[in-house]
């Protein structure tokens, strides 16, 4: 039996389960346990994401953490297609739109992880994964816009909302330009993951706000 021979409903909730599954590996407490007998959610911001991974454990981990967070929201977009494919057969966008929503899965399943008593991380790098499956075109602007914010201000939160607020806004000026219908549940999803980045930093939005967010550094900065 494949894929295709289930009901439609059943491939679609596997798929949503799938994606919030491969959401839910939380790589930074993993590491942080197996390799170095630390949980980051006990030390610095207490985030279970890659930038307090370096803070706590240092570069190259927090590199891996990085890498595994990107390729788990890449790989459940992927992996939507074969769950999703007979929705093409209705209409091609069903299955973009889909994909969008496997994609918040993924990042759900980052946020509150099963396999980490529902405690995890923000979801950046997680969302980079799924906007790299799915706006592939506008990432490499995404991200000229938070590298120059770092330079500026060495701010990984500040970089990672700035990113996150360009974010529809490029894709709606490129498809503009580009001569391109702007997709209305593009655009939403979009301003979705712009609002949910800020969301999750709203801590770090208080801390900007009373000069005590701590400017990021390439190395382990918490004993």
């Amino acid at each position: 039996m494949t894929l295709n021979d289930l009901p439609l409903a059943t491939a679609l909730t596997m798929g949503l389960v799938v994606a919030y599954l491969l959401g839910s590996i939380p790589s930074a407490v993993w590491i942080g346990k197996s390799f170095y007998g630390i949980d980051v959610r006990e030390k610095g911001s207490k985030n279970a994401g890659t930038t307090n991974t370096i803070r706590v454990l240092g570069l190259l981990p927090g590199l891996f953490v990085l890498a595994i967070d990107v390729f788990k929201g890449w790989l459940a977009v992927y992996f939507a297609k074969f769950f999703g494919s007979s929705l093409t057969e209705i209409n091609q966008d069903y299955l973009i739109y889909y994909q969008l929503v496997v994609g918040l899965f993924a990042v759900i399943g980052h946020a509150l992880p099963v396999f980490a008593h529902f405690k995890g991380g923000k979801g950046v790098a997680t969302m980079l994964g799924v906007v790299i499956g799915l706006f592939h075109e506008i990432i490499p602007l995404v991200l000229a816009v938070f590298v120059v914010v770092f330079i500026i201000t060495h701010y990984i939160s500040a970089s990672s909302m700035s990113a996150a607020v360009s974010f529809p806004i490029f894709y709606a000026t490129c498809s503009i330009w580009l001569h391109y219908d702007v997709n209305t549940i593009k655009l939403c999803f979009s301003i979705i993951v712009a609002l949910f980045i800020i969301w999750t930093h709203r801590k770090n939005i208080k801390r900007l706000i009373n000069k005590q967010e701590p400017k990021f550094k390439f190395k382990k900065t918490v004993d």
